[in-house]
This record gives C-alpha cells, structure tokens and sequence, in this order.
C-alpha cells in the first residue's frame, strides 16, 4: 500500500467517540493517512459503547452518530479480505488475546501498522502504535 496507512483497533474507535483527542487525530491526519478497521472492530465498539456511554451520562444517540462518522473516514474491512491472513495471525497473537486476530490481519494484509493501546499487539511483527505517540507516525 502506497502512503501511510492505520488499521484501528476497537479500542481506538471507542476512544474517538468517547474523548476528542482520538476523534481530533485521526480528523486531522485524514489527508494524509488512510485509516482502516476490520469490520469486527465497529461490531465491538457497537456492543460495548451503549454501558460505557450510559456509565459516563452520555446521550447515546449523539455518540453512536459520532461513531457512524467514524465509518466513514475509518474504512470498515470485510473479512473476506483477511480472512486468508487468519492462521498466521492466530500464530502470531493467540497465545495473548485469540479475539485480536483480525486487526492483526488487516495489518498483514495491507502491509500497514495498528494503532491501538492493547499490549497484547507487540512482539507480533507488525508495528504498533499508541495513541500518545502516534503523532510520531504521522510527521
């Protein structure tokens, strides 16, 4: 893949709705980084947002909107596009958390690194970034 490229992880797309800075960085870079997402990832932040956004009083309608934007600037990956990079993932990542595999072989796929703030992605042979230092990446 040509240019710089992010795949997000679930972790990241719930943080780009419930805080700025997330949202800001990745609106920010939009010109100059393609930002990725297996498609899993949105069905997570889905299912976990709704008890986040409801512990911290926030209307979850204007939240989940917020996400849905998202979507559009974070391309959502089908999985048949990296399902094929499913087992040297698993080989990769399982022995730390299984259910990260597919943001692992989005990654693989496009050639590209993940940002997230998930320990469990280093050591993996991708590059990974934290979101407080991202902006390294993007200079």
């Amino acid at each position: 893949m040509s240019g710089k490229a992010l795949v997000l992880d679930a972790n990241i797309l719930i943080r780009a709705v419930l805080g700025k800075r997330v949202r800001e960085l990745i609106l920010e870079n939009t010109d100059s980084v393609k930002f990725f997402a297996p498609d899993v990832a949105y069905g997570e932040a889905r299912k976990y947002l709704p008890a986040l956004l409801k512990k911290r009083g926030v209307d979850a309608a204007a939240a989940m909107a917020v996400l849905d934007q998202m979507e559009r600037i974070v391309q959502p990956i089908d999985a048949e596009l990296y399902l094929g990079m499913q087992q040297q993932a698993l080989q990769r990542i399982a022995a730390r958390d299984a259910d990260d595999w597919p943001v692992l072989a989005c990654a693989m796929t496009l050639g590209c690194p993940v940002w997230t703030e998930d320990k469990d992605f280093f050591g993996t042979g991708v590059p990974t970034w934290t979101t407080d230092r991202v902006a390294v990446y993007f200079s």
